[in-house]
């Protein structure tokens, strides 16, 4: 059993209970990260590929296949766009097919603020570390009055920035991951809106076109 927590008492002995929280905040966003990205490829929101050769088949009048493209596509998106191009028309159809979306999109951005917590806090509970450490370390430069030893001195010092490093080290990568995260939650809301206005776009008759041309001759 003490040899399970040496590596803790080690760590405790050398930045204090500050680095064992930072270390403790590291491995639970670890976990997030992994979820989130696990979440991300299972709903395939990086795969839009399909879904944009759906809409362009639409576009093109190409209805039938356009709806056998998005239905094979497993993005999680596509259910709500195979809905919209189902239906077609109808009042209110682009505010339904948009409230479709955004109950999708929610669960995605879920623990979003989680990394963004952490990715602000990080660096305090770090600088919250090192100010600890230096007034430790100054109470030990007063304690040793004029038997000053620079080396211990300059040991605890650095002992003392090793929490900041430390909380830099935990709020970078957490930053760069939710960047990419909201990056590519901002490009499936685009492509919804986008897919949206091509539906429900209305698709001219042949005979209001033909009409339409002979008034004008």
């Amino acid at each position: 059993m003490d040899s399970l927590f040496s590596p803790f008492r080690a760590l405790y002995d050398l930045g204090g209970p500050v680095l064992l929280l930072l270390l403790a905040v590291s491995i639970f966003t670890l976990t997030v990260i992994i979820l989130k990205a696990w979440q991300f490829r299972s709903a395939r929101v990086s795969k839009g590929q399909q879904i944009r050769q759906a809409i362009a088949s639409w576009d093109r009048g190409e209805h039938d296949r356009a709806l056998s493209e998005i239905q094979s596509s497993r993005h999680f998106l596509a259910p709500v766009i195979a809905l919209g191009m189902q239906e077609r028309s109808g009042d209110g159809l682009t505010k339904r097919l948009e409230s479709e979306a955004e109950q999708k999109l929610q669960p995605m951005e879920g623990g979003f603020r989680i990394l963004d917590m952490v990715a602000q806090l990080a660096p305090l509970l770090g600088l919250l570390g090192t100010v600890i450490g230096m007034i430790e370390a100054f109470q030990a430069l007063q304690d040793a009055g004029s038997q000053v030893d620079p080396a211990a001195l300059a040991g605890g010092i650095w002992v003392a920035l090793l929490t900041t490093a430390a909380g830099l080290t935990v709020a970078m990568p957490t930053s760069v991951a939710l960047s990419w995260f909201e990056a590519q939650m901002d490009e499936a809301r685009s492509l919804a809106d986008y897919a949206f206005s091509v539906i429900s776009r209305p698709v001219s008759q042949p005979n209001e076109v033909e009409g339409l041309s002979r008034h004008v001759a």
